[in-house]
């Protein structure tokens, strides 16, 4: 995990993701920010206007930065999979407002691994540390590509829900440490 402060200018147009409200937003080339953190692949900017934006690992050359990205996966039937594999997958996923992964904030409630006439499926309940957060369908697709990125994963499901609802003792220790959360 990095934050950091470093400037950055876009070198290309290039849409981006604004936070917290998930609308896709042009950035024009020259437009000048500030990387605030670098977390499963992804950028958070803060552009000079004030506004946060997540920039994604596919547009990390935008910004002069390399993509840490592992290449995606194609599928294998014949590749071992195990849950374990999966939680280290999720754990790579991150509310770009949090530094901390949403396994360890307490955001994945459930994680089915079941066999499909076409493959391995994966279905996974999860939630959001806020109802409204605009960033919900931005994290469950970021989730369901990285899950889908394992070879013998042939689909994952994301359901979002918000029963029960989440609060902060679904943190793990980690979490709260590395947020300054104790209670």
């Amino acid at each position: 995990m990095a934050h950091m402060m470093d400037d950055v200018e876009f070198t290309r147009d290039v849409e981006v993701i604004l936070i917290p409200d998930g609308d896709r937003i042009p950035v024009a080339a020259g437009a000048r920010g500030w990387v605030t953190q670098v977390l499963g692949g992804n950028f958070t900017v803060q552009l000079t206007t004030g506004r946060l934006v997540r920039v994604s690992a596919e547009d990390a050359d935008a910004i002069g930065r390399d993509s840490t990205e592992a290449p995606v996966a194609t599928f294998d039937p014949d590749a071992v999979l195990t849950e374990d594999m999966i939680w280290d997958q999720l754990r790579t996923c991150y509310d770009p407002e949090i530094p901390a992964n949403i396994v360890d904030l307490g955001l994945i409630y459930d994680c089915i691994i079941r066999e499909a006439e076409a493959g391995t499926v994966v279905d996974i309940v999860m939630t959001l540390t806020a109802p409204g957060c605009g960033m919900g369908q931005v994290l469950a697709d970021d989730v369901k590509a990285k899950v889908e990125a394992l070879p013998a994963v042939k689909t994952a499901i994301v359901e979002l829900t918000f029963d029960p609802p989440w609060d902060m003792d679904r943190m793990s220790e980690e979490a709260r440490l590395e947020l300054g959360m104790f209670y």
